[in-house]
């Protein structure tokens, strides 16, 4: 069964897929969508999402386990296990959210400012780059390129403020005297604010999973490593355009008892900034 995502008749199971790196039987969204006009929409790519960031090296490790030497001969998935893991899967699905994450404990006034000041350590470590090296194209601009989220390349025009803008900031580098580009794509981008903060809200401490900005994007602020922190819903939505010292001291709400802790294992995303 290497290809099950094609059995469209499994309307009451969910679709899984083998991993082509792990060897194990996961759900279908567990996978990138393949892109092009013959994929359809059942296709999918063959590692899964957590394979696909690993190097090579943890690839075989995670593909042939210590102690364990894989066997090109063996068996094929029967009938029994794939029926087991097909249950596995849609019973953790179905559970509710408070269920799947453990409890949070309550935060205190310390523990939060602990966090802002750790927050604001990482942030100082970002120091300006240098900018002097800018010229303007016959245009005036300064080309900015970069990548989408499936990986497509892009490129743009910007003014030379809002180059300086991103390279001061850590959000571009320079290419040569007329062109900057781009260091993340939206979704990395998303991804390194969350794993940077652990997950945790500048503001309440609480479980966050949105991105907030310092200075607002409406009295100039940009969307940079330098200016966005990782908030919860609540307090992104609460605090709007207003300035973090001012919506500190009006009072940041409190996190709910329905919070939940960050992913386990926070200090795995502590390292060297990526700059």
């Amino acid at each position: 069964m290497t290809e099950p995502q094609q059995n469209k008749d499994e309307a009451s199971k969910p679709l899984i897929k083998k991993c082509t790196y792990c060897q194990e039987m996961k759900p279908l969204t567990d996978f990138q969508r393949r892109t092009g006009r013959r994929a359809g929409p059942y296709s999918r790519r063959g590692p899964c999402r957590s394979c696909r960031g690993l190097a090579p090296q943890e690839r075989a490790a995670t593909s042939a386990p210590s102690g364990e030497e894989t066997n090109p001969s063996a068996a094929p998935v029967t009938q029994h296990s794939l029926e087991a893991n097909t249950a596995a899967h849609s019973l953790q699905a179905s559970l509710p959210m408070e269920a799947q994450r453990p409890r949070r404990k309550p935060v205190t006034d310390k523990a939060r400012e602990r966090h802002r000041q750790r927050v604001r350590h990482l942030l100082s470590r970002l120091k300006p780059a240098d900018t002097r090296a800018l010229r303007l194209n016959r245009n005036g601009m300064i080309r900015l390129r970069g990548k989408t989220d499936q990986g497509r390349r892009w490129h743009q025009e910007i003014e030379l403020d809002l180059a300086m803008t991103l390279v001061r900031e850590r959000m571009a580098v320079i290419v040569n005297p007329y062109t900057v580009r781009r260091l993340y794509s939206n979704k990395e981008f998303r991804q390194y604010v969350l794993k940077r903060d652990r997950y945790t809200c500048f503001f309440c401490g609480g479980y966050g999973d949105t991105i907030d900005h310092l200075l607002p994007r409406a009295k100039g602020g940009h969307t940079t490593p330098v200016n966005c922190v990782c908030a919860c819903n609540e307090c992104n939505q609460v605090k709007a355009a207003r300035d973090v010292d001012e919506f500190i001291e009006s009072g940041v709400p409190q996190p709910s008892p329905d919070d939940f802790e960050a992913p386990d294992n926070p200090d795995a995303s502590e390292g060297p900034l990526r700059t």
